[in-house]
């Protein structure tokens, strides 16, 4: 009975209200042989929280352009994810030439091929908990055009981006391919409004920039909170001068990255647009740490990284600490090379446990620029270093003469690029613990896995020199430790990972036998999916195989069950009816969802007025009723299926004069 509930039975209520909240959220599919054929085909100006945007690898690029303006939650994000192709090829998104949907009304059109910002259809909102993962996104930059929501071809501007974050919070980039745009990756801010807790993780970002400018970098940008982990980036186009991580945020953390080429690798500057920065506590506090940081021959300027500010308001520079240790620096320049440009006496490094490797003299390696203090602790370097090569050099070394020196830091394999270290490294065992103000958040927990990827450092009591910890003797047997799989339901996208422990990572997947069901793949590393098209339990055999040398390898047979979709639970959808007239017609139609069509209609209690009658096939109340008074039934849907379901709703007609 739907009335007179119990106070159990209405809790129960609000449970199944909260999980239709739940089931309502949608999953837009986009690509060959699916619901949709364009991106612009996605509903943007009305996404709602935990709907999900699937947009599958085809060959040739999605010539499409977009803005996001709407709000996830924490437990509901808004997800626009890339589905790979059959050998992991990530979705193209191109800009170039790319057509905007017609329905969208959005300012800045100029400034990037995917817009999280403001807009004017949806709705202008502040954008939060939007992922966006899995895509290749490039092509915002002159001379490229595009076609935008008005119709009319515009170019973009010089700063335009692959991904422009205008405003928003609780942003996710996740394994996206971001290249050939002015600047690669922008969040902006601004006095009236910070964008917040951003994280970037996993991408590839390379190859952006215009030529024989300083002003667009790889990297731009400005936040309260920002963390990059396991990103890979990559030089800039040719003849391109600006940074490769360029930021002007408060609550800065830049970890475990592979970060080579660029002006320079890090610019860590003042936050010149944003009070709001500029007054976050977090602003005086700056984390860089276990990261690989490559500076190949005549990359521009010998600065690794510049911390403090370039506006020219030194005021307004950062003025705090940069906690800069466990990286390992390696610098191919024939002439010099500087670690950190501290931008004035105000700014502090705290340097340790750091690689500083040049393959030049030790000679050409300076610590610091003209100015700083710099703490300088348990580093690694080649004899004949110095503090500066500026002559009027005005800023502090506080050398407490731990540092290792050596002709080689003991690279596994130092042309090869591997970077981990090698048995008898003179940088095993000799780091010390990170400064006290980085715990308990900063510690070095992880190492950068070539490539866009992480793994657990190990830990044997000390602390290596370096961005990689040595892992002695012989890894462990290679073992599949997953045993069964998820079901998956036809039409709906599959997504899950095999695990494996043991061995050298990275590992190498493959289904070696049987097949998955149709619908699926597998990628290299291991996700297993896809949108399932047939009913039925496929048994197939994977194999992993690891990174030794000879390689170790483990098989196990798995299966994957896929069932049709579940039917939606019957519901009667109306609760309440109009009174009657007595002797006037009356027509009234009772409403169902749910279960399979078509449904059968009883009354179960009770009755109708005198001269009404319930059609058992369409639920229709019809007739003239004779008798005035209130009268109650209840009334029972029922269902096709093989098994019926049914639901019943307790009702009323009131007949009056």
């Amino acid at each position: 009975m739907k009335n007179g509930k119990t106070p159990i039975s209405m809790l129960a209520t609000c449970l199944l209200f909260l999980a239709c909240i739940n089931l309502q959220a949608a999953t837009f599919e986009v690509g060959p042989n699916k619901p949709l054929t364009a991106i612009g085909q996605v509903p943007w100006e009305s996404l709602q929280a935990g709907d999900t945007v699937l947009i599958y690898w085809r060959s040739t690029p999605y010539k499409e352009k977009w803005v996001i303006c709407r709000q996830g939650t924490q437990a509901a994000p808004i997800t626009v994810r890339g589905v790979p192709g059959p050998g992991g090829e990530l979705p193209v998104i191109d800009g170039n030439g790319a057509t905007t949907r017609s329905t969208l009304n959005y300012w800045n059109e100029t400034r990037g091929v995917i817009k999280i910002g403001g807009a004017n259809v949806p709705a202008d909102t502040l954008p939060k908990f939007i992922t966006l993962e899995n895509l290749d996104i490039r092509s915002a930059r002159p001379p490229y055009t595009f076609v935008a929501a008005s119709e009319s071809t515009q170019s973009y501007t010089n700063n335009a981006s692959s991904i422009y974050v205008e405003k928003g919070e609780n942003i996710t980039v996740r394994n996206c391919i971001i290249h050939d745009s002015g600047n690669g990756f922008f969040v902006a801010s601004s006095s009236a409004l910070a964008s917040r807790n951003i994280l970037v993780e996993g991408n590839y970002i390379y190859d952006n920039g215009n030529t024989g400018s300083i002003f667009e970098h790889n990297n731009y940008t400005a936040a309260i909170g920002i963390t990059f982990q396991y990103n890979r980036f990559g030089p800039l186009r040719a003849g391109c001068s600006g940074n490769n991580l360029k930021d002007r945020s408060a609550g800065l953390v830049v970890r475990y990255n592979w970060i080579e080429g660029g002006n320079r690798q890090l610019d860590l500057v003042d936050g010149e647009d944003s009070t709001l920065i500029l007054t976050d506590p977090g602003y005086r506090f700056t984390h860089v740490y276990g990261n690989v940081l490559i500076e190949p021959d005549a990359a521009g300027n010998r600065q690794i990284a510049h911390y403090g500010g370039d506006s020219g308001a030194t005021a307004d520079y950062r003025k705090g600490t940069l906690y800069f240790y466990n990286n390992s620096i390696i610098s191919t320049r024939t002439d010099r090379t500087t670690i950190v440009r501290l931008s004035t006496n105000e700014e502090r490094c705290d340097f340790r446990n750091n690689i500083a490797y040049v393959t030049a003299a030790g000679s050409t390696l300076s610590l610091l620029d003209d100015a700083g203090i710099m703490d300088f602790s348990h580093n690694w370097l080649k004899p004949g270093w110095v503090i500066s090569f500026a002559s009027s050099f005005s800023g502090t070394v506080n050398n407490d003469g731990t540092s290792v020196l050596g002709a080689s830091p003991g690279f596994a394999d130092e042309l090869g690029q591997n970077y981990n270290l090698a048995a008898g490294s003179a940088c095993i065992n000799v780091g010390t613990f990170p400064a006290p103000a980085v715990f308990p958040n900063h510690d070095v927990l992880r190492q950068y896995l070539k490539h866009q990827s992480s793994e657990a450092r190990s830990s044997d009591g000390s602390y290596d020199i370096g961005a990689y910890e040595f892992a002695s003797g012989v890894p462990p047997k290679l073992l599949i430790t997953t045993t069964t799989l998820p079901t998956g339901t036809v039409g709906t996208f599959y997504n899950t990972a095999v695990q494996a422990t043991g061995g050298r990572t990275p590992y190498h997947w493959s289904v070696t036998s049987g097949s998955l069901p149709a619908g699926l793949g597998i990628t290299d590393s291991g996700i297993i999916s896809g949108t399932p098209t047939t009913q039925g339990s496929s048994t197939f055999v994977v194999q992993v195989v690891d990174a030794q040398l000879p390689t170790d390898s483990d098989n196990r047979e798995l299966s994957i069950t896929v069932q049709n979709p579940t039917v939606p639970s019957i519901n009667i959808t109306t609760s309440s009816l109009p009174n009657a007239k007595r002797n006037k017609s009356y027509n009234q139609t009772i409403q169902a969802t749910g279960g399979v069509t078509p449904y059968s209609w009883s009354i179960m209690s009770g009755s109708l007025p005198s001269g009404l009658s319930l059609n058992a096939s369409t639920g229709a109340v019809t007739g003239k009723a004779t008798t005035m008074g209130l009268f109650s039934f209840t009334v029972r849907a029922t269902d096709s299926q093989t098994t019926p379901a049914s639901d019943t709703q307790d009702l009323a007609i009131r007949v009056t004069r």
